[in-house]
């Protein structure tokens, strides 16, 4: 989940980013993207040169410059709030990282800000109705496209949450955003152990291409393997099989390719650690050759699902078909 705040002067954003970091939410500012470039540039911070920077940087590299700076720091699993959207073309981007964004806007009388900024008697605030509409007017909007405007980023809020009374008051609000969910996501689990076979297929050494295979016995994972040579041998990448140094075509003199293949490793694997596959599914990057084919048969494997097709498939699919072993294609980008 990543949620953005955003208000006028003196509205509660901090708040509401501090109930949230203490809910496990990991807090960024879009302002403090502007203070990293004073920083690079050796100047002292000010707030009307956060300001000027701020529109110096969305002139030089698009309206979204200070949200994409961002979007590189935020992981996938963890939750999120982002403080200091001041622009509709930083929220656009914002929602492009993910599903799971929510902005919040927060809402104050101009007479509780105003009150707000008294109290706490920061330097540079405004201290009159007068100065603080001046202030602000200036963030509304403008015929600058590169300026800030908050009133135009307020029509893209998805809650409002109004913050003229006490603490416990917008803490509720805020639960009320968070009991929304905004948008939760779990791959299935064909997508879960294809994204995995994946990942093992980087750790081959085979020059030609990367395969990878895991066995799954009631969703628990048994045994992965991926292409290359045989374990104690000069890997396949360091010149240890000549057919796939010597780049051959594809599907010819596999009798000579000195290689294993993943569902073939992933099989013997199984084997060597004494634990059985009968009745396990093989989830493999590519559809198996005729060799693996029969392997899966054999050991007893009840289900085969690969992602990528192969030569000679249409042999290895008929005889796994004719075996009894189910076989699915999951198309996965």
């Amino acid at each position: 989940m990543i949620l953005g705040v955003s208000g006028l002067y003196a509205s509660g954003k901090g708040e509401v980013v501090s109930f949230l970091e203490a809910r496990s939410f990991e807090a960024f500012s879009l302002s403090d993207v502007i203070r990293d470039e004073l920083e690079r540039q050796g100047l002292t911070e000010t707030r009307e040169r956060m300001i000027a920077t701020g529109n110096a940087m969305r002139e030089a590299d698009g309206p979204a410059a200070l949200a994409l700076r961002l979007l590189p720091k935020l992981r996938s699993g963890q939750n999120y709030v982002v403080d200091s959207i001041r622009h509709p073309a930083e929220v656009e981007a914002l929602r492009r990282a993910g599903p799971g964004f929510r902005l919040i806007w927060v809402e104050a009388e101009e007479a509780t800000r105003l009150e707000r900024i008294r109290g706490r008697g920061r330097a540079g605030d405004p201290e009159t109705l007068e100065k603080l509409r001046d202030q602000e007017g200036r963030e509304l909007g403008g015929a600058d496209p590169a300026g800030q405007q908050l009133l135009a980023v307020r029509e893209l809020a998805d809650d409002v949450i109004p913050n003229d009374e006490g603490l416990e008051e917008l803490h509720g609000e805020v639960q009320a955003v968070l009991r929304k969910r905004a948008h939760f996501e779990r791959p299935g689990w064909d997508e879960y152990f294809m994204s995995i076979a994946r990942v093992v297929a980087t750790r081959s050494n085979c020059v030609k291409r990367k395969i990878a295979a895991l066995i799954t016995i009631d969703r628990r994972i048994i045994a992965t393997g991926y292409n290359g040579t045989p374990r104690g041998t000069t890997n396949c990448n360091e010149g240890g099989c000549p057919r796939c140094n010597a780049f051959g075509p594809s599907g010819k003199d596999l009798g000579e390719c000195l290689c294993s293949h993943a569902e073939e490793n992933a099989i013997t694997q199984s084997a060597y650690h004494g634990v059985s596959v009968r009745g396990g599914a093989l989830y493999t990057t590519h559809c198996p050759c005729l060799m693996c084919t029969k392997m899966i048969i054999n050991s007893g494997l009840g289900e085969v699902v690969y992602s990528t097709g192969y030569p000679m498939e249409d042999v290895s699919l008929n005889l796994l078909r004719e075996a009894g072993v189910k076989v699915r294609q999951l198309d996965l980008p």
